[in-house]
């Protein structure tokens, strides 16, 4: 298989903590991994760290099968924060050019018929082309997510990083952005990573789900990942799994706490088995 991602021992250190201690991963190329953990697991610094922003104190990382982060511009991200502030004012399509061939806003190299090329590309691949001549500001919190991940993508990336894009969205509109996610990577093969609190909207979509937790990952078929033994050996507590009327539930074996209870899912029944299971502690 080829591997987007083969990471060997990765330690982050953050405020003296370590959040990642000891992180192996396999993800192969084109695959859409869900990424859980309680506040504080590391879901955020994995990216980072995917993209070069956040420095590894231990640990080798190859990423799209070369040594380091040397190819962060063939991987776009969508952050977490969504502040409407300057780009509010912009067009959708001027927005999404900002980010066309250059790592920092601006607009890039090339023909002005390239880059009008290149956003109309954009905005066909996430199903916002009837948003083109929309001010930012006027959009749904669904369209705009949809427009910042054109604008991800406006480049021919090969790993798309999605950090919480569900976070404040209805339930529609979270399956819009991840209809868009899943056919980004059967449609173009390219490799997302999306975090998430609520692993219930992405059963239906993902291959492989990524547990963290003490620093650590599990990663494989949802049912190989979310079970009461390996949640147990991955928190170092007992866990347990409880499922109702189709739904998840992650919990401590003595009981809820608020924390833990947060990450539930929905088994929609989708099959996860299509590929070897890679388990990493």
């Amino acid at each position: 298989m080829d591997w987007a991602v083969e990471a060997d021992g990765l330690r982050c250190v953050l405020n003296k903590r370590a959040v990642l201690d000891g992180l192996d991963l396999r993800i192969g190329a084109g695959q859409f991994v869900g990424v859980f953990g309680a506040n504080g697991a590391g879901k955020t610094t994995l990216l980072r760290t995917l993209l070069g922003l956040q420095p590894l104190q231990d640990g080798r990382l190859r990423l799209l099968g070369r040594d380091g982060v040397a190819l962060r511009t063939q991987v776009g991200y969508v952050s977490q924060s969504d502040p409407l502030g300057a780009d509010g004012f912009l067009r959708v399509r001027s927005y999404v050019a900002t980010a066309w061939q250059g790592e920092r806003w601006g607009l890039g190299l090339g023909t002005s018929a390239q880059r009008a090329q290149a956003v109309d590309a954009a905005l066909h691949a996430v199903e916002a082309t009837d948003l083109a001549e929309r001010g930012m500001d006027a959009l749904s919190g669904g369209q705009r997510q949809r427009v910042r991940i054109a604008q991800a993508v406006v480049n021919p990336v090969r790993m798309l990083l999605l950090d919480e894009p569900l976070s404040n969205l209805d339930p529609q509109a979270q399956q819009r952005v991840l209809q868009t996610a899943r056919r980004l990577c059967t449609e173009q093969g390219i490799t997302v990573l999306m975090t998430a609190h609520d692993i219930n909207p992405l059963l239906p979509h993902m291959d492989r789900v990524l547990y963290l937790a003490g620093g650590k990952g599990r990663l494989g078929p949802v049912d190989a990942v979310v079970n009461g033994p390996a949640l147990t050996a991955l928190y170092g507590m007992p866990m347990a799994v409880a499922r109702d009327a189709g739904y998840v539930f992650i919990h401590p074996a003595g009981g809820f706490m608020p924390e833990q209870a947060a990450h539930c899912g929905h088994d929609h029944g989708h099959d996860h088995s299509h590929t070897p299971d890679e388990a990493n502690t």
